[in-house]
């Protein structure tokens, strides 16, 4: 760990695919920190862009539901260093671990991560980005329940000029059926759905759709959304996806409420118009944003939107992944 000697002490707290995570205190402002070590950061091409689209992004995005990056450290050797130290503000978990826990999770725990995950999730969409890699270890929590969006690594902007999807993007469970089932056009409601797999995992504690494999995974969503009408299934533009999607044998669905007999009649109301398998049909963020459940929560009036749409120019220049 070659690191700017404002920080001290350093104490590994987790390590991930793409290097290692240390706390520290920066001696200056006495500020708790999270540096990231990104290791050998230039040696694979995809890796070097989800760097290079975390930096673009967290530079310009302030807002108290996404996570904030407080400095990028100077390399020593600048013309041959390999590894990159990002510093993030300091959480002390994240929402899969919560889940996992033993922890009792009340109806106001669920709405309370509901509604901040939701508005980051409205700011990041004024701001022109899909995060397209929501899930729950994905979401930084503190001990007062205060919720932040992380790793922005996979996100782009909506109006890229390639809006094909590779299959690195988004952790299968969370993907919605528009990028399982690949279309090449999809568009906020991606994430959506995603938000809504969170959401009915907060609900049961755990996940709602587990695929194994990828064909797995759309028919998981059929045995519990149901089997979907033809109107509901003209978004698929890939004939074979369309074919396999109605070859799958009938399925009449299982409500959510019979799924999650305990969560509030209206978090199940909520909960059933995010996982639409119809993109066109799904809830918007402002819509359930504005739905009853979030109603003792949500006020539209303390909630402005980015000041500017984000201009992600580094997918254009170089490629998608």
């Amino acid at each position: 760990f070659e690191i700017d000697t404002k920080y001290v002490p350093i104490k590994p707290i987790g390590r991930g695919a793409y290097g290692i995570v240390c706390s520290s205190v920066n001696r200056e402002t006495n500020e708790k920190v999270a540096i990231k070590k990104i290791n050998n950061a230039f040696e694979n091409r995809i890796d070097a862009l989800r760097t290079l689209r975390e930096l673009k992004l967290l530079r310009h995005l302030r807002h108290e539901n996404v996570i904030a990056l407080k400095d990028v450290m100077m390399p020593i050797h600048r013309r041959s260093f390999k590894d990159v130290y990002l510093v993030y503000e300091l959480m002390d978990t994240d929402l899969h671990q919560i889940i996992k826990s033993s922890q009792t999770l009340s109806n106001d725990h669920c709405q309370y991560f509901l509604f901040q995950l939701l508005r980051g999730l409205k700011y990041l969409h004024s701001a022109n980005i899909l995060h397209r890699d929501l899930k729950p270890g994905n979401l930084l929590i503190n001990a007062n329940c205060d919720l932040k969006i992380c790793d922005f690594g996979l996100a782009r902007t909506s109006s890229g000029k390639d809006q094909f999807m590779t299959e690195y993007v988004v952790t299968r469970w969370y993907r919605a059926p528009e990028l399982l089932l690949c279309c090449d056009n999809y568009g906020t409601s991606i994430d959506v759905w995603s938000v809504g797999c969170i959401f009915a995992e907060l609900l049961g504690r755990k996940p709602v759709f587990p695929g194994t494999e990828c064909l797995n995974q759309p028919k998981l969503i059929i045995n519990i959304l149901g089997s979907q009408r033809e109107e509901d299934i003209e978004f698929i533009d890939n004939p074979k996806a369309r074919k396999y999607i109605k070859s799958l044998p009938y399925s009449p669905g299982t409500p959510f409420s019979r799924l999650y007999p305990h969560a509030h009649p209206l978090a199940i109301d909520l909960l059933q118009r995010m996982l639409v398998f119809d993109p066109s049909k799904r809830i918007s963020v402002i819509e359930a944003l504005q739905h009853p459940y979030m109603s003792p929560l949500y006020d539209p009036n303390t909630d402005p939107p980015a000041q500017v749409p984000i201009n992600l120019d580094i997918d254009e220049d170089l490629g998608e992944e």
